[in-house]
């Protein structure tokens, strides 16, 4: 029986700005097991980073985050004081952002601060938090772990200041990490090591993941599921086999058919894409956040919003009026199933 880590439910971020409320996480619901790997996956400005840093806590002030359920190994860490907040990040759930050279202090050594890590939640020695920063370097694939540790975060290269920031978070032995795009800076061949990297350690340390990104080629090759945002909503979710086999949504078989396959895209042939642009979060906005876009619309996807429904299979679920079946067919038509 699988080991629930994580529940969000009916998840809200509103950002007042100068003409209004943007409200730019809508209703998110999702959760992570043992051992298991979410991918998050949408175009930028869909919500994915705001959702991660909602479940952190560490959203700006002036944001306000609202959800009916936000638990952590059972836990509810909604309305929890900063204190015990603060207790949790980096001990129980751990974060690796975009930008290693941003989250990292550029004036302390990179000993100094996986040690100051683990010695803020655990009692130990410092020469005991020194051992486990050379253990989790090692572990991730770091060389002469232990001269690194008195070398600064600038003396490093970017595929070794991520692989540093992950072992950072694996310093206190977290049950859920929270990848939000950590190849972004990197290139094409670093950003492999690194998602194979995370694969293998979370398999090791039987932690949730929940990766968030805007690669699909990514989600494929490391995802048990997947949940597509677009305009701050979950618009389909299920496995990984559903939503990339069998995709529903027409937002998701539009990604879907952007995407070059070896050997059954054609060589000159155009690739797909998705006109039109993502609609305003500000203010009230009720209809499909897709209806603009959407070469299936209709005039009822305008009458108020949708909700998620299930497909033809247990887990996968999508935010559309079409049938299944109709959605089935339309995937066929694109030559994304």
């Amino acid at each position: 029986m699988s080991e629930r880590i994580l529940e969000v439910g009916n998840l809200t971020v509103d950002i007042p700005v100068g003409n209004g409320m943007l409200h730019a996480v809508q209703g998110v619901s999702f959760h992570v097991d043992k051992g298991e790997t979410l991918c998050i996956v949408g175009e930028s400005g869909c919500g994915k980073s705001l959702t991660s840093l909602a479940i952190m806590d560490l959203l700006p002030s002036k944001a306000i985050r609202n959800a009916n359920t936000l638990e952590l190994d059972g836990e509810d860490i909604l309305n929890v004081p900063e204190r015990r907040m603060s207790d949790i990040r980096g001990n129980t759930m751990g974060m690796i952002f975009q930008e290693p050279m941003t989250s990292l202090n550029p004036a302390f050594t990179i000993g100094n601060q996986m040690v100051e890590i683990l010695k803020r939640h655990r009692n130990v020695s410092n020469a005991e938090a020194r051992d486990r920063a050379i253990y989790l370097l090692e572990k991730v694939g770091i060389t002469a772990a232990a001269s690194r540790l008195s070398q600064y975060p600038h003396q490093l290269s970017g595929g070794l200041r991520q692989r540093v920031m992950i072992a950072m978070t694996l310093m206190c032995g977290p049950d859920l990490i929270i990848a939000d795009e950590p190849t972004t800076a990197l290139d094409v061949t670093i950003q492999a090591q690194i998602l194979l990297l995370l694969a293998e350690l979370q398999r090791e340390f039987e932690m949730g993941l929940i990766l968030i990104t805007h690669d699909l080629g990514v989600v494929a090759r490391i995802a048990d599921r997947v949940a597509v945002m677009y305009a701050g909503e979950v618009v389909e979710e299920g496995t990984a086999n559903q939503v990339f086999n069998r995709p529903t949504h027409p937002y998701t078989q539009g990604l879907l058919e952007c995407i070059p396959i070896p050997g059954k895209t054609e060589r000159g042939k155009p690739l797909g894409s998705i006109p039109g642009i993502v609609p305003s979060l500000v203010g009230r906005f009720e209809a499909c956040h897709f209806a603009d876009r959407c070469p299936f619309a209709m005039d009822s996807c305008t009458d108020g919003n949708i909700a998620l429904r299930p497909a033809n299979e247990a887990g996968h679920a999508y935010r559309c009026l079409l049938s299944p079946e109709q959605c089935a067919a339309n995937a066929k038509t694109k030559g994304v199933a």
